[in-house]
């Protein structure tokens, strides 16, 4: 079973190509067969690997399945080969299980719509780069599934390209992913340096053996390696893509934005966990950086009207705590909760989707209203997501959250551990606002008054939200296969402390029930007066990120470029053009045609040839 391994990365990937050829062309319910389809074999085919992982003894916990030799540069031979362990399965069952679930969405979701073919085209071979990305045994063959990602969510966000905000939704999480990607180069440029090979696993070995806890190399190695990782997963300070990525289609921000690739840099950071370990710096600093970014993201999505860019920042929260899971040693915590929140978040963005064509694509939250007694089934689904999203008791959020707080507190990263706390208080206020506004009340728009539960394909749609159903209630007793790679966390009893995150949920459920249910007047009040609304302002803008970038990168360099219209570089490159056509002109001369003349050349260079051997 275990030689079934590349299936799942080339089914795909085949599919895409067919897809991709056959464009227009392709009945829109064949290409479904072939990009659902796919999808689904190749879920199967993982999920018969995992079965085998866990029957097989495996040396070492992991098996080893060489492709092909890329190529031969000396002593460096690079070989594409797939690793199977516990935490490339983790990833295996996500990317393939909910990817089917949001695939077989997907097909009711954009259907009639012309691109349908080369829709799915992307969406496949999207997955085979994540799947060749997760399982690769050597980094420049990560890199390479890396790269693939950022290429394909760059076609899939800016899928309707018609509208200019979509194209340059596009280009912007392209530009600002490709920042983290060159650190990222330069940090294996870095290992290769150092050790000479790229392999994972040799360079774990090579690492521990060469650096003492501390080095500088090894400092400098982890923080370029956590600038790709920063990218990807949009943390601080590259975080500022993922809200304008919800331009795609809600299936695209349901696969990238909250199964896979968003999820990348929490991977490449536990795969790489002993690197870290040697520096305690850069291990701090990923911790630092996820407790930033979920209370950044916590205020902004408190003050957001789109429906799909509250769940953006969400899901930039909930990374924000694998990263401090990660950072305080947590890995096996961490992808606990990359796992769970693939569940309820997949689930809460394909229950937005629902919302939104139902009220003819509106997503301003403002404008709907009373949906829970008109689209029943998607508010069961949404409720469910947001409990899970929330760490509310005994849904698979609970465990997972529960785990990294636990961890945090245990291990003594007490500031690390308010600010998961807090960040628990800011989802369930936030979480529990959409459900509140979007569910409750009265209709705010004709649209909302007339909508109602989605049909046309009831299969395709109602299907892939009960399995998430089940899997944002239960997928919290799943649990992870065991190995090396993944360290369990400690297991010690906080007291109170352990509680107290939950109280604090439980508690951030009630102020939202208080602020929009009971007294909307006084979130109404504090957006208008003049002593608060610039906070909300400055909170929706995304804490003026975007702004600052504009001005100390955008604008200087448009400017430069404006200035350099002319490029101080052509006239060097003329100057060569006209070298050249002036030397041309000058040997031009000495073909005149004359025989006598070649003649005397020719005697003259023998000469001078015969005159410089005697003079050696």
């Amino acid at each position: 079973m275990l030689n079934l391994l590349p299936l799942v990365c080339f089914v795909p990937l085949a599919a895409a190509l067919i897809l991709t050829v056959g464009g227009r062309r392709m009945p829109e319910p064949l290409a479904a067969v072939l990009g659902v389809g796919s999808i689904g074999l190749a879920a199967l085919l993982a999920a018969m690997v995992g079965v085998a992982f866990f029957t097989s003894p495996l040396q070492g916990g992991a098996i080893t399945y060489p492709l092909w030799t890329w190529m031969q540069v000396g002593n460096y031979a690079p070989v594409f080969a797939l690793r199977l362990d516990a935490l490339s399965l983790i990833m295996l069952g996500v990317i393939t299980g909910v990817g089917f679930c949001i695939h077989l969405f997907a097909v009711w979701y954009m259907r009639g719509d012309a691109g349908f073919a080369r829709f799915f085209a992307y969406m496949n071979a999207f997955v085979a780069s994540m799947l060749f990305l997760v399982l690769a045994d050597d980094l420049m063959f990560l890199y390479l599934g890396w790269e693939g990602v950022g290429l394909f969510s760059y076609l899939l966000i800016g899928f309707w390209f018609r509208d200019p905000a979509n194209g340059l939704a596009a280009r912007k999480a392209f530009i600002v992913t490709r920042i983290g990607d060159t650190a990222l180069l330069l940090g294996l440029l870095l290992l290769y340096r150092e050790f000479g090979t790229l392999d994972i696993q040799s360079v774990l070995e090579l690492a521990s053996q060469a650096w003492t806890v501390g080095n500088p190399t090894a400092t400098l190695a982890c923080l370029l390696i956590l600038g790709g990782a920063v990218g990807k997963s949009a943390q601080l300070p590259l975080q500022t893509w993922l809200p304008d990525a919800m331009a795609g289609p809600t299936p695209v921000s349901a696969l990238i934005h909250a199964a896979t690739m968003v999820t990348a840099g929490v991977y490449l950071v536990v795969r790489l966990h002993p690197l870290y370990e040697l520096s305690p710096v850069a291990l701090a600093s990923v911790g630092i950086i996820g407790a930033a970014t979920l209370l950044l993201a916590g205020f902004a999505a408190l003050v957001q009207t789109d429906i799909k860019r509250i769940l953006a920042y969400s899901t930039m929260s909930q990374i924000g705590y694998m990263f401090l899971a990660a950072g305080v040693g947590a890995y096996e915590s961490a992808m606990f909760h990359l796992m769970t929140h693939a569940f309820f978040k997949a689930l809460l963005f394909l229950s937005a989707g629902s919302v939104i064509l139902a009220l003819h694509h509106e997503q301003d939250i403002f404008r709907m209203g009373g949906l829970s007694r008109r689209m029943p089934w998607v508010f069961a689904c949404m409720l469910v997501g947001t409990l899970a999203l929330t760490a509310f008791p005994f849904t698979s959020g609970f465990f997972s959250k529960e785990a990294i707080l636990h961890h945090a507190y245990a291990s003594g990263h007490l500031g690390l551990w308010w600010a998961g706390v807090f960040g628990a208080l800011l989802t369930a206020l936030y979480s529990f606002r959409l459900i509140f506004v979007v569910f409750f009340g009265a209709p705010r728009t004709n649209a909302a008054g007339e909508s109602s539960t989605p049909a046309g394909a009831p299969f395709s749609h109602q299907l892939p939200l009960g399995i998430l159903f089940v899997l944002a209630l239960v997928g919290g007793f799943i649990h992870l296969p065991p190995g090396d790679v993944l360290p369990a966390h400690v297991d010690v009893d906080i007291g109170f402390a352990a509680r107290l995150p939950v109280i604090v949920s439980l508690a951030g459920i009630a102020l939202a029930w208080l602020l929009f249910v009971r007294l909307p007047q006084i979130p109404a009040a504090l957006a208008t007066q003049r002593a608060t609304a610039w906070l909300g302002h400055w909170w929706r803008s995304a804490w003026g990120f975007d702004w600052l970038y504009d001005r100390v990168l955008v604008r200087p360099f448009v400017w430069l470029t404006r200035v350099n219209r002319d490029d101080v570089v052509d006239p060097l490159i003329g100057f060569v053009a006209v070298g050249a056509n002036q030397v041309g002109a000058l040997v031009a001369v000495t073909q005149n045609g004359r025989m006598r003349y070649y003649a005397a050349v020719a005697g003259l260079g023998v000469c001078a040839l015969i005159a410089i051997l005697a003079l050696q």
